[in-house]
């Protein structure tokens, strides 16, 4: 479905004042209603260093960023975001899903800034959305969380980058990473990708949807 008409880009942070002054944002009930889900799978489905990042994760979101309103952007890609969340409305993690699935629409989805047209098939083939972070719907530069759609049999290209990473899936998918080979976690693991690592996922001949988690 497209993005709703009539957002603004950059708004002013939505907050409330307080007894001392200050100013406390208020984050929107969808948005936490994501990351309360967020944080059941991650406990529940992470285990050794992707745990330990799970922990720093909760307890950074557990304070509200500045929210904001990105202008909402659908790549070519984005028509596979429907079926990917149809198939993952009946897996384990349908919950997660759902909640996902009612931000989707206010999200920016961008290209990665590194593709080029000339590569039709990655071009049209993947989008990327912030949630949280630099561009997201909550403003802030201690934690990215975000997500990313793959058209079936699109790889993405291998990437790098200083914070590590736990990815949860929605659709069926494979990971590698400098320290692992090929690997599908199923629809109820999760990859852990530590700090600065090569890695790069890839759509097997169904959507590719999956979130990521980094601590930045």
């Amino acid at each position: 479905r497209p993005p709703p008409k009539g957002k603004v880009a950059g708004s002013s942070p939505a907050g409330v004042a307080t007894s001392n002054g200050g100013v406390r944002m208020i984050r929107s009930a969808q948005l936490q209603a994501f990351l309360d889900q967020s944080e059941r799978f991650l406990r529940q489905d992470c285990t050794g260093p992707a745990a330990a990042a799970a922990d720093r994760l909760c307890a950074r979101w557990a304070e509200t960023g500045a929210p904001r309103a990105p202008t909402p952007e659908w790549p070519t890609a984005c028509a596979w975001l429907e079926p990917a969340l149809a198939a993952a409305a009946t897996g384990p993690r349908a919950d997660l899903a759902k909640a996902f699935a009612a931000l989707v629409p206010d999200l920016s989805w961008k290209r990665r800034s590194s593709a080029r047209p000339e590569d039709a098939v990655f071009w049209n083939g993947h989008a990327n959305a912030t949630i949280i972070g630099p561009g997201g719907l909550e403003e802030r530069d201690d934690l990215w969380v975000g997500a990313s759609v793959l058209g079936p049999r699109v790889d993405y290209v291998a990437h790098d980058h200083p914070p590590e990473e736990v990815y949860l899936s929605l659709s069926p998918g494979e990971w590698w990473n400098a320290e692992m080979d090929w690997t599908d976690p199923g629809p109820a693991g999760a990859i852990y990708n530590p700090p600065g690592i090569l890695h790069r996922m890839r759509a097997v001949d169904v959507p590719f949807l999956a979130l990521w988690y980094l601590p930045a």
